[in-house]
């Protein structure tokens, strides 16, 4: 077993330091006010249970797609602040990988396995035996293609059900951190964006651990396991 790789922390922290600077970007400069009637601020906030439906089919849609889940996570916790915008950023989440697992397995077998032939192979040996547990592995890792993984399951012949509930559970770290951020961008942003990175950071280190633990000689992606240092 090899040492772990720090810069697998990189992508995340980016995209952190992205979103805060994109942020205070709009509340410090003219584009503010250009952007009082964005579409967060129009047709979410303050809308009630109308906004936040809006919010979950958008964000299903966006990360079903390929928008990244964390962004998705950083505008709930700016819209609904950080236990409710948590809740939603998992429920939308969750939506979206149902909709391309599904899209997938019913429509667009053929194309996703000419694209990912290799992925599909690796991912349904890593996680058919124990579908449950595996996805929560994976889903807990600090890198990788959410996307890429819902299509390339939904081809596979794993059991929807605990392909789902594993995505379910091993989204909540990340997306709680990422919640607390964009909670922290109209409260608190020196307390909540820090704490937000320390759990960031917390997290993906519990994720590799467990990964090594329990991945139980399984190989996922071999540039992947060489960056946790578990090429071995």
């Amino acid at each position: 077993m090899s040492a772990l790789k720090p810069r697998i922390f990189l992508n995340g922290l980016l995209l952190i330091a992205t979103l805060v600077g994109i942020a205070y970007l709009f509340e410090v400069t003219s584009l503010s006010s250009m952007l009082d009637k964005g579409w967060i601020d129009s047709e979410v906030r303050g809308k009630g249970m109308a906004g936040e439906l809006l919010f979950l089919g958008m964000g299903a849609v966006a990360t079903a797609i390929g928008a990244p889940r964390q962004a998705i996570s950083f505008l709930a916790g700016y819209a609904f602040d950080l236990a409710w915008g948590t809740a939603l950023g998992v429920t939308a989440t969750v939506g979206g990988c149902v909709i391309s697992f599904f899209y997938a397995r019913w429509f667009g077998r053929s194309l996703v396995a000419a694209r990912f032939p290799d992925r599909i192979q690796r991912i349904e040996d890593f996680i058919r035996d124990n579908t449950f547990s595996m996805t929560l592995l994976i889903r807990l890792l600090p890198m990788g293609s959410n996307l890429v993984t819902n299509l390339a399951a939904g081809v596979t012949r794993v059991r929807a059900v605990p392909f789902v509930l594993g995505s379910a559970l091993g989204y909540i770290p990340q997306t709680l951190v990422f919640a607390l951020v964009g909670s922290g961008i109209s409260l608190d942003p020196l307390f909540r964006i820090g704490l937000g990175v320390a759990l960031f950071l917390i997290s993906g280190v519990l994720g590799i651990y467990l990964f090594r633990k329990f991945r139980h000689g399984r190989h996922l992606d071999a540039q992947l396991e060489h960056e946790l240092g578990v090429d071995d």
